[in-house]
């Protein structure tokens, strides 16, 4: 089953072998976030270009990462990044981090939605970290409901009831400072044993033994 979306921030020529890792997971890949510098990054990096390249030419989602700030960073600089990560990285997806949960910003995204899709997003992923507005649903194709520590997920309110006329697959859990043994309840998601200020330099459990 493709559902593991894997956000691996690190560098290919840093992390080799774990970028390998991931490769050959293909077939069990939602999609990969790709994450040069807290975005697309300000010139291209052909490391990550080879790596974008490999994981299309496997079938695995690019998805390419750009930071909203909760709806404070402007418009241009989302798109920019997006725009950039089409052009550089062939993303054919987009991964929206830190996204306001509430109604009152859905035409903000609404907005970037649309200039998502234009900037070639297939895939479009909002990362909201709790349930939204289900307005956001109409936006996206998967929205992350969860993003915290283990011992957090387990203590997690039930989803409220909205969530039942849509498919798991829309929604997406990811896990930080997991067991091996843990498992992420949504359609889609990821559990890593990273913690501390920087989890997603850690590859999901259920990628093996590599790190």
């Amino acid at each position: 089953m493709k559902n593991l979306l894997v956000p691996f921030y690190e560098h290919p020529t840093e992390r080799p072998d774990a970028w390998e890792a991931v490769i050959r997971a293909a077939p069990r890949l939602f999609g990969v976030v790709l994450n040069p510098d807290s975005g697309s990054g300000a010139a291209p990096d052909p490391a990550f270009a080879a790596v974008s390249s490999r994981l299309r030419a496997a079938g695995v989602r690019v998805l390419g990462y750009a930071d909203t700030d909760y709806a404070r960073r402007p418009h241009a600089a989302v798109v920019q990044d997006l725009l950039r990560h089409r052009d550089w990285y062939g993303a054919d997806g987009a991964f929206l981090d830190q996204v306001t949960a509430g109604p009152d910003a859905l035409p903000h995204y609404r907005r970037l939605a649309v200039a998502a899709r234009a900037a070639g997003a297939a895939t479009l992923v909002l990362n909201h970290g709790v349930h939204p507005d289900p307005g956001f649903l109409e936006l996206a194709d998967v929205v992350v409901t969860f993003e915290g520590t283990w011992d957090t997920y387990r203590r997690t309110v039930e989803a409220p009831p909205w969530t039942a006329a849509y498919a798991p697959g829309r929604f997406c859990h990811l896990v930080y400072a997991a067991p091996p043994a843990a498992a992420f309840t949504a359609g889609v998601g990821c559990a890593v044993p990273g913690q501390g200020p920087h989890p997603w330099g850690t590859l999901p459990h259920a990628l093996g033994a590599v790190r």
